[in-house]
């Protein structure tokens, strides 16, 4: 029994010696070691700066183009001005985004393709000479009043391929021509053409004009008006007050439905007339409507005719292509009944051009009635 007792203890012994080995074998974690202590600063915290703001344009927008030093100081970084013509500032294809300030000694302003939005008065404080300005092709919204009041001296205008919503006011009484094709314009202001009594050119092509646009007095300044394009608008009437000394009416793709019977009395030298791509028909073309001694030429392709309307012997180009003319009535076409009235030469029909495709003739144009037309050089049936 104490034999057994001792073996016991024995073994207890043995086993706490061998864990006690376990222990002592593994690593002992080292102290750390202490830095010295440091004699720099602690250093401040910077601020934060917030974040950029967005560019108020789009980032799409190509930076401008700047040019070499000018032989001229006064010559925009963003336009080129040759020695040669001094008058010229060239500022087309720059990508500007606004007007450079213009220097005084400028009277041609070239600033077409461009990404300018707004025109503003301060670009122009020196700009009094100026003549001629092309700002085709931009971005143009607004036009700020004072502007034209800084070039008072302004002839021609073209600012075509732009967004604006209406004929800017306060144009300059100097000028002779404008151009304001291809916008969104739908409104002309009270008077916005008052004392342009040289205006000769108006374009206002590809807009979103309508009848109530148009008012009576919308054109009686303009005196010295030659060539009026309304083509490409929402018209549905003849437009009123149209100045009589007037050469060139172009109203092609409207919606005009029919012509007064006396439209075309009061005008003296009108020569070229387009109503193209409209929705003429015999009832809203008055018989002698075109007969107009001065009319040289006069489309009408693209209605709903039925029958050739009566034009003056003057006449010299007719298109009457697409329409739904099916026969000519050859004693009304061509008036010469007698072989003395084709030795008259005022009686014979001065038409050299006549255009028929398009139509339902059955059948063809007479014999006598080409023989009539001896002028004619060319016909299309």
């Amino acid at each position: 029994m104490t034999m057994k007792a001792g073996v016991g203890l024995l073994s207890s012994l043995i086993l706490f010696l061998l864990i006690g080995a376990v222990f002592t074998q593994r690593p002992r974690p080292k102290k750390p070691t202490r830095r010295p202590a440091t004699t720099r600063r602690p250093s401040v915290p910077k601020p934060v700066t917030p974040a950029a703001l967005e560019p108020q344009e789009p980032t799409d927008f190509p930076p401008p183009i700047l040019g070499p030093p000018s032989f001229f100081p006064d010559c925009p970084r963003e336009c080129l001005c040759h020695p040669s013509y001094p008058e010229s500032l060239n500022c087309e294809n720059r990508n500007l985004r606004a007007v450079p300030v213009i220097p005084q000694r400028a009277h041609y302003l070239y600033l077409q393709n461009n990404y300018i939005s707004e025109l503003t008065a301060e670009a122009f404080n020196n700009a009094t000479d100026v003549r001629w300005i092309n700002l085709a092709n931009n971005r143009i919204q607004k036009i700020d009043k004072q502007v034209f009041q800084k070039i008072p001296a302004l002839l021609y205008l073209y600012i075509q391929r732009n967004q604006l919503n209406e004929v800017p006011s306060g144009l300059p009484t100097s000028l002779e021509q404008i151009r304001l094709d291809r916008n969104r314009i739908s409104k002309i202001p009270a008077g916005a053409f008052n004392k342009l009594e040289n205006l000769t050119l108006l374009d206002l092509h590809y807009n979103q004009l309508s009848d109530t646009a148009l008012g009576k007095g919308t054109f009686k300044d303009l005196k010295s008006l030659m060539q009026l394009n309304l083509a490409h608008n929402v018209l549905k009437k003849m437009p009123s007050g149209v100045p009589s000394n007037l050469i060139q009416l172009f109203l092609d793709k409207n919606r005009i439905e029919d012509i007064p019977k006396d439209y075309f009395k009061e005008f003296t030298h009108l020569a070229f007339v387009r109503l193209n791509y409209n929705q003429l028909n015999d009832k809203g073309v008055p018989k002698a409507v075109f007969n107009v001694s001065s009319l040289l030429d006069l489309q009408l392709a693209h209605n709903q005719l039925t029958v050739v309307p009566l034009f003056n012997t003057h006449l010299e180009h007719l298109h009457l292509n697409h329409n739904s003319i099916e026969n000519i009535n050859g004693t009304e076409i061509c008036p010469c009944e007698t072989q003395a009235d084709l030795v008259d030469d005022s009686l014979v029909p001065r038409l050299r051009y006549l255009r028929l495709d398009g139509n339902h003739l059955h059948p063809p144009i007479p014999m006598d009635v080409i023989m009539c037309f001896r002028h004619l050089h060319s016909i299309v049936i």
